[in-house]
């Protein structure tokens, strides 16, 4: 069967040139040009792909990125014309699959939503993911997460948080990052708020084994997992 695109993107020539590439593909692109049509297409089911463009008239790529996330694994590729590497951090932590910059060749993308593709259909993008090396499970499904065998009792928040972090050993968040991440309004948010839910996140994880750091503090900069167990 042909693999059904979704493409979200306001600009009419932009969304046409790439459909145009999908095509000749032999895929089969839909267009919409706000974030409210996309989620309701995306409801109706039958979609395979989103590209999804992060400026829209509507709404932010990366706001219906966390609608999408909340119901559906469907694999997304971010289209910007932001260069930033905090953008590029939130839009994979929000759990985009990859993320291509204006101006792009629409060969390329292709290739990148092929390459998508094949990593979903060999089960890469399964409901429950398994933190390789590390004490973790994380179960996207249920949004749960246990530690050296034992089930954490999450907030939301704190699940959001913890997740990202698992995500990438060794990666260091700023509290700007964890909150664009975790938050649905983030602007609402303060750095004191994401310390809070380290510090309860660190009770929480000593609880289970209170010899191990899991989480550093990096002074000035932010927060990382450990990378070596």
């Amino acid at each position: 069967m042909r693999k059904r695109i979704l493409i979200i993107e306001d600009e009419p020539g932009v969304a046409e040139n790439i459909s145009y590439a999908l095509e000749t593909e032999g895929m089969e692109p839909a267009w919409c040009g706000t974030g409210r049509e996309g989620l309701e297409k995306l409801e109706a089911g039958g979609v395979d792909l989103v590209i999804l463009d992060v400026g829209l008239p509507d709404a932010d790529g990366f706001e219906v990125c966390r609608e999408i996330r909340r119901t559906s694994g469907v694999p997304v590729i971010f289209l910007t014309a932001r260069k930033d590497e905090i953008d590029r951090v939130v839009g994979l932590e929000l759990g985009a699959d990859d993320y291509v910059v204006k101006p792009f060749s629409p060969r390329e993308l292709t290739a990148r939503v092929k390459a998508v593709l094949r990593r979903a259909g060999n089960g890469e993008a399964a409901d429950k993911a398994t933190a390789v090396g590390l004490p973790f499970d994380v179960d996207e499904k249920r949004l749960a997460i246990t530690y050296y065998g034992k089930r954490l009792e999450l907030s939301r928040y704190e699940y959001r948080i913890l997740r990202t972090l698992i995500r990438r050993p060794g990666w260091v968040y700023s509290r700007d990052m964890l909150m664009e991440i975790a938050w649905e309004e983030p602007g609402s948010s303060m750095d004191r708020t994401v310390d809070a839910h380290i510090k309860n996140l660190r009770a929480k994880l000593h609880a289970v084994k209170p010899e191990v750091e899991a989480i550093k503090t990096h002074r000035g900069t932010g927060y990382s997992l450990r990378e070596r167990w």
